[in-house]
């Protein structure tokens, strides 16, 4: 069950019904469908729900139960294993299992939808949303607010699950878009944001420099560098790796002439 807490309050299953404002065009991804108390709230007011559900037994008993429902498709799965491309789905409904919160995250920003309304734990949820400058301010912050809006709507209690975990959650709205800035190479700008977090509490250049992603000539010219990470903005990370980008273009150039 992939250290899945599956929801029995039923007011905050209405709730994240009603925050992801459904209607009968609506093709619903559910990830951890679990015993359906999600997915038959999301059936009865969308066109469609894929729900996936990886533990077999758990999907046998949810399709038993949906009582004629014939928009619900159910897919018992690895979500990790799915290609997404192969699926059609504008919003995503789900309570996700802890364990798999960052993957799946990071896989749905590769893919094409309209919204979502997720279930987190707060701890991670509190990282997903947090400012330069927070301690929560982490590589996930920067990754996240890229490519996507981000809105915690409210905290759970673990009363509302079963079995209870020992953390609170929390719901989470997420609205992707295009990128909030441009950069010249994204892979690099993803390994500098891992680089520079990697070493957090130390200054930029010397991040740089113990990493190897410059040189002490080039350091000089890298914007920031007597900051630390924990302070920048995710555009600024973007202007340090632009910097980075352009010099290791002139050096290819140099060696083509």
């Amino acid at each position: 069950m992939k250290g899945q807490h599956f929801l029995v309050d039923e007011r905050i299953a209405e709730r994240q019904i009603g925050y992801a404002a459904l209607s009968d065009k609506d093709v619903v991804l559910e990830i951890g469908a679990g015993y359906g108390v999600l997915t038959k709230r999301i059936a009865r007011k969308a066109k469609k729900v894929i729900a996936v559900e990886i533990d077999k037994k758990l999907a046998d008993s949810l399709a038993s139960s949906l009582d004629g429902m014939s928009n619900v498709d159910i897919i018992s799965r690895d979500i990790l294993k799915i290609d997404f491309k192969d699926m059609e789905f504008n919003k995503v409904v789900s309570n996700l299992p802890y364990q798999i919160s960052s993957p799946v995250t990071f896989k749905l920003l590769e893919s094409d939808f309209d919204m979502g309304i997720l279930m987190y734990q707060k701890e991670f949820a509190d990282r997903l949303v947090a400012k330069p400058g927070s301690k929560n301010y982490s590589r996930l912050s920067v990754m996240a607010s890229y490519a996507a809006d981000w809105e915690m709507l409210e905290a759970v209690s673990p009363a509302a699950f079963r079995p209870r975990p020992r953390v609170y959650s929390a719901i989470v709205k997420v609205v992707p878009g295009k990128p909030k800035f441009e950069v010249e190479n994204e892979a690099l700008f993803y390994e500098l944001t891992r680089v520079l977090f990697s070493h957090r509490r130390k200054k930029i250049k010397n991040s740089l420099l113990i990493e190897g992603l410059v040189s002490p000539e080039e350091v000089e010219k890298v914007p920031y560098r007597e900051k630390r990470v924990e302070v920048l903005t995710p555009q600024q990370i973007g202007e340090i790796s632009d910097v980075i980008a352009g010099m290791k273009n002139e050096g290819k150039d140099k060696k083509n002439i």
